[in-house]
């Protein structure tokens, strides 16, 4: 069994048990607690694990949505290098629809000085730094703000994008997965992500690789629907190919 697969059982028996032990997952997948403590670290290191004595226990029980604020601090390097490469995705003089989250934040903080480009968005911290920069042309899409990512979700936010066409959507998400494409834990935020996919021409999600295997509640988007994700090394080839074979373009930055 590849490190791979063999962390994705693990994070699998965490969620469905509530906590994993390393003796008893040591004897199941017939390797030793070294290994064990080592797929721990790894899944901790990518925000799907909280290690603790003995074993570890999944994120959602100590958060069952991380905050914009946690988020912001886990791997910011990561995301300044995916922000560094999305960069290249956007359409000088063109329109882009701007995701909220962590980081697509990153990729605002990226922005040249004298870029020119018209941007849609649902996050108020996007808008915020967008505001007073005089290339931007800049729309900020209304509806109810979710305290937890500072988005805006609900009818007035998709009725506005159903009647845009943009060059390039830039997705955030909290999961990815060749088996169920990308994913949200809530409803509202899912809808808003559906909505602006079917406005772009071109859709580009940046995610992190911590969010890989991940699958949340509610799936906004197929893979083939994804011209490219953007995520970093870290992510392990085998599931690259099987994201590319499942209808999408991946880039590490």
């Amino acid at each position: 069994m590849y490190a791979t697969e063999r962390q994705q059982r693990i994070l699998a028996e965490a969620r469905a048990a509530g906590r994993v032990e390393v003796a008893s997952l040591a004897e199941a997948l017939a390797v030793t607690t070294e290994t064990i403590r080592r797929d721990l670290t790894a899944l901790e290191r990518r925000g799907s694990l909280r290690r603790v004595h003995g074993g570890a226990i999944p994120v959602e029980r100590l958060e069952l949505e991380p905050t914009l604020a946690s988020r912001s601090s886990h791997r910011p390097d990561v995301k300044r290098r995916i922000a560094a490469r999305v960069l290249a995705e956007l359409p000088v003089g063109g329109t882009v629809i701007l995701d909220a989250g962590s980081t697509t934040q990153a990729l605002v903080d990226a922005f040249p000085i004298d870029l020119d480009l018209t941007v849609i968005t649902d996050s108020l911290p996007a808008a915020t730094a967008l505001s007073t920069r005089p290339g931007i042309s800049l729309y900020m899409l209304g509806g109810r703000v979710r305290g937890l990512t500072a988005a805006a979700v609900g009818d007035w936010a998709t009725d506005a994008l159903a009647g845009l066409v943009a060059d390039v959507a830039i997705l955030g998400t909290n999961g990815f997965s060749a088996a169920r494409g990308l994913t949200t834990p809530d409803q509202d935020e899912a809808r808003v992500k559906r909505a602006m996919v079917t406005a772009a021409r071109r859709v580009v999600v940046a995610a992190d690789s911590s969010k890989a295997g991940d699958d949340h509640l509610h799936r906004f988007a197929a893979l083939d629907e994804v011209d490219l994700i953007v995520t970093d090394a870290e992510l392990a080839e085998d599931v690259a190919d099987e994201l590319r074979a499942a209808g999408t373009e991946v880039v590490a930055a």
